[in-house]
């Protein structure tokens, strides 16, 4: 079997494809990637890479084929759509071209976090090359866009509408990471039939030697009780509750809040910390994932935070499912389908999304739980990652979707 993966994020890029592609590649799947050029997060192109031109570069046994893009910046809306956009144009205008040389191709797969609307060039491959589409669905549009706050005009949240209806509808299976997306996607298409649940994958970090760095902040982090964030530091991730918990925990002078990675909201966390001299506030910036398995060891406990939002209410945080396996208490500031799992697991304590005396009344609960009982919630996620998240079955699971569809679209012929 031939996957075509379209992707705008992929290695270097640090997103959960990137594992998910090398074990179908490990398991007799041959994975081609067609992505831009690499710049997130930090919305400069990474060094060894051109804005301009196609290129072609191997990751382990994967090729990839990378089209132009225009970077997405710091902090600038039109950026990010120029980003977006530019995308969409060159994998759906020149992918073709870039793709010949490549063996036939059996499915198209589209990974799609935000934006969903990249899904529109794989739309087009798969018209021109004849093949079933696949596309897995991370983020509710244009739900996800009003719930940001990125878009608030109703024409333009009207034509996006209209873009999914029509990515919907050419797919011929959809892959949506979260139970609760299955009623809204279904809104959107005529085939709510082909709509299957197919949550994210997380593959644990195999041990390696972390960075001096990391080893630093892990020597830091157990003087303390420290509730440790890792991810993306972005609008959708209330940050501006956490900060708000953090100044009411501060009459509690061995609870820390360390932030961990780097985004969009990283000039305004550092302002707002010496504006509000929050010392129990932590922000070392990013680390490689080789890091996290010391850092998360190195947690009391594990913070999940989304803003309250129906479309978020709907989502599952990927960092869950990382977390779950790392065997670390979680408290998760969450409403809906991510709390559930929570809750379910019994591997943490949940509180609403967006209520900041909630979060902290939650991390003092934490820190006040004996340690034994820290450990068994932690074992607790860990079992249940290993019951619903295992990533060999979710892999297989794949491989039978594409399957389906590539008999299916053979079968109609």
């Amino acid at each position: 079997m031939h996957v075509l993966l379209v992707t705008q994020y992929f290695w270097p890029e640090n997103f959960p494809i990137n594992d998910l592609a090398r074990q179908l590649n490990q398991q007799s799947v041959t994975v081609t990637v067609l992505s831009g050029k690499p710049n997130y997060p930090s919305g400069q192109v990474f060094a060894g890479y051109r804005a301009l031109g196609c290129e072609r570069e191997q990751f382990e046994n994967i090729s990839i084929y990378r089209v132009p893009i225009v970077p997405r910046g710091q902090k600038s809306r039109m950026g990010l759509a120029l980003n977006y956009l530019s995308f969409i144009a060159s994998a759906g205008l020149l992918g073709r071209r870039v793709l010949r040389g490549a063996a036939p191709f059996d499915v198209v797969f589209v990974y799609a976090p935000s934006p969903l609307l990249q899904a529109l060039a794989a739309v087009r491959l798969a018209r021109l090359y004849k093949l079933p589409l696949v596309v897995w669905v991370q983020d509710l549009w244009p739900e996800s866009l009003s719930a940001t706050g990125h878009v608030k005009n109703s024409w333009l949240l009207g034509l996006v509408a209209r873009s999914v209806k029509r990515i919907y509808r050419a797919t011929d299976r959809i892959l949506v990471q979260s139970r609760a997306f299955v009623a809204p996607v279904a809104a959107l298409t005529d085939q709510p039939g082909k709509i299957y649940y197919y949550p994210n994958l997380y593959q644990p970090q195999k041990y390696s030697p972390p960075s001096q760095n990391a080893r630093d902040l892990a020597q830091r982090l157990n003087e303390h009780f420290n509730v440790l964030f890792a991810g993306n530091l972005g609008t959708a991730q209330a940050l501006d509750t956490v900060l708000e918990a953090a100044q009411k925990l501060q009459p509690h002078a061995h609870v820390r809040l360390v932030l961990v990675g780097s985004g969009s909201m990283d000039p305004w966390l550092a302002d707002q910390c010496a504006q509000k001299n929050l010392h129990n506030v932590v922000l070392p910036g990013r680390f490689d994932a080789s890091d996290m398995p010391t850092l998360f060891g190195a947690a009391s406990a594990l913070l999940v935070s989304l803003r309250a939002d129906p479309a978020f209410a709907l989502t599952i945080p990927s960092k869950i499912q990382a977390y779950l396996a790392a065997g670390r208490p979680i408290i998760a500031s969450l409403d809906g389908e991510g709390a559930r799992i929570v809750d379910e697991s019994g591997s943490g304590f949940c509180c609403a999304a967006g209520n900041a005396e909630l979060l902290a009344e939650a991390i003092l609960r934490m820190a006040n739980t004996p340690l034994a009982e820290r450990e068994a919630m932690g074992q607790r996620g860990q079992q249940y990652f290993h019951k619903h998240f295992e990533p060999a079955q979710l892999v297989e699971q794949l491989k039978m979707h594409f399957n389906d569809v590539i008999s299916a679209r053979r079968t109609a012929s």
